[in-house]
């Protein structure tokens, strides 16, 4: 964080002083998450009064805090500097929007159902090549995340990205106050979160709240093969829009897709040239990815074969259809870091490839908050497990029982097992699994068991009486 003064803070949220010094510098602003660690010097805007712990204060002074009521309990801490303000939410928002406009830098927010963080990493990898980059952690991007993030950036910042997530209406808008993008990416819209925004259309409409975000001055950057992301309204929008694609007409085109030595091959088509172009981690998914990435990347004025030079590096993210040898020689693909009908699709395509006409074993839970559309995108996604076919599915979970039910239903010829532990899943895929298997794990984000089973059967780590 750049450093300030009280007597700056003062002058940039209106305050005045009542106790303390007005040279005391500032070098940060806790979430309020980390209001209870023990660093020194920082500023806290007092939003939630009844909820704060005064005895977390002492540990941290000198430091200072911004109210907007009297109380005489502030006044007892010496080393305590105190502002007070008309409003300290208007505070608060004042000294962010001061804070975004003292950095002239490119600022990429990327949202999507699918890749919105494979593609952050791709386009923070390929920046970090040549400039200081702020970006946020892995997939950490909750609502209290956001301040910490912008705080991040400094005077020695030269680009920042972003993932913006939806669990309902209105986080795109208020990621979006903070970060102030202006380059904005919506890698696909599928269906997720449906719990926060009730509807698909709810859902689409609220990632697309990215396009308003950037102010008609920003480029935005859509997949022109997406069948939701063409329904998002662009009629007010004045910025500049790019399109990626395989399928249909876009100024960043893939062509001739192979399967690599652990990742994609393809040709980049980008006005009127052609660039090859290598990217760890399997699948189409994975060229879209790599697609929007480089877009992104080229609009900040990365050359081109640079940045894909850069990609070839680029490593696969854990548990994002991470392929493996594993437990008995068989090959473990770990894809248990978000389940939805879109990443399955993607993922059942990898698996036909990986296994090359071996045995195919998937392995679902249940698909996580997914309101009332849970029985109907259940019922989706056994029709794409009958589209690609698949040996041996085993289930745990009553929805996922019945998406592999209807997949049967269909007319898919597979052996189905259906749990209601996992002691009997580990002893199954023990018994049934060899160097000809190939076994797909699938699961929501924070499944912890099915995240510790494929640990299991990708590291054959022992234990549960194995000998």
């Amino acid at each position: 964080m750049k450093a300030f003064t009280i007597r700056e803070i003062c002058q940039i949220i209106e305050g005045q002083l009542v106790q303390g010094s007005l040279d005391l510098v500032i070098n940060y602003i806790p979430t309020y998450k980390e209001i209870r660690r023990n660093k020194k010097n920082v500023l806290i805007f007092l939003k939630y009064r009844k909820q704060f712990d005064w005895n977390s204060l002492k540990a941290r002074l000198p430091c200072a805090i911004v109210i907007d009521k009297n109380e005489d309990y502030y006044q007892t801490m010496k080393d305590l500097t105190i502002i007070k303000v008309a409003n300290v939410n208007q505070a608060y928002w004042t000294f962010v929007d001061y804070y975004r406009s003292l950095f002239d830098i490119p600022v990429v927010a990327v949202t999507g159902t699918c890749g919105k963080t494979t593609t952050k990493e791709m386009i923070t990898h390929i920046l970090k090549n040549t400039k200081h980059v702020q970006s946020t952690y892995s997939s950490a991007n909750s609502r209290l995340a956001h301040l910490h993030y912008l705080i991040g950036i400094d005077e020695t910042t030269e680009a920042a990205v972003f993932e913006t997530a939806v669990g309902m209406p209105g986080d795109v808008t208020q990621a979006c106050r903070f970060f102030k993008p202006t380059i904005g990416i919506i890698t696909n819209i599928g269906a997720c979160h449906l719990t926060g925004c009730k509807t698909i259309e709810g859902y689409i409409k609220a990632k697309g709240e990215l396009v308003t975000s950037l102010e008609n001055h920003g480029v935005l950057i859509l997949n022109g093969d997406d069948e939701k992301t063409k329904t998002l309204s662009l009629d007010h929008f004045h910025g500049r829009i790019l399109y990626f694609g395989i399928k249909n007409r876009a100024d960043f085109k893939a062509t001739n897709i192979e399967y690599g030595n652990g990742g994609m091959k393809f040709t980049l088509h980008l006005k009127n040239r052609s660039y090859p172009v290598f990217v760890g981690g399997y699948g189409d998914h994975q060229v879209y990815n790599a697609l929007a990435a480089l877009a992104a990347t080229t609009e900040i004025g990365i050359n081109i074969e640079d940045a894909a030079k850069r990609l070839q590096s680029f490593k696969n993210i854990v548990r994002h259809l991470e392929v493996s040898t594993g437990y008995n020689g068989a090959t473990i693909i770990d894809d248990t870091w978000n389940f939805n009908t879109t990443s399955l699709e993607a993922g059942m395509k990898v698996l036909n490839h990986v296994a090359n006409g071996g045995q195919r074993i998937a392995l679902f839970s249940d698909m996580a908050s997914l309101g009332d559309y849970e029985d109907e995108l259940h019922k989706e996604a056994g029709s794409i497990i009958h589209k690609y076919g698949v040996d041996t599915i085993i289930t745990i979970g009553n929805l996922a029982k019945e998406m592999a039910h209807y997949a049967a239903s269909l007319g898919l010829n597979s052996k189905i097992y259906s749990f209601t532990n996992y002691d009997e899943i580990y002893k199954l895929l023990q018994k049934i699994s060899n160097k000809n298997s190939t076994i797909y794990i699938k699961s929501f984000g924070n499944n912890l068991p099915m995240i510790e089973l494929a640990a299991f059967f990708k590291k054959k780590v022992v234990n549960r009486g194995e000998s």
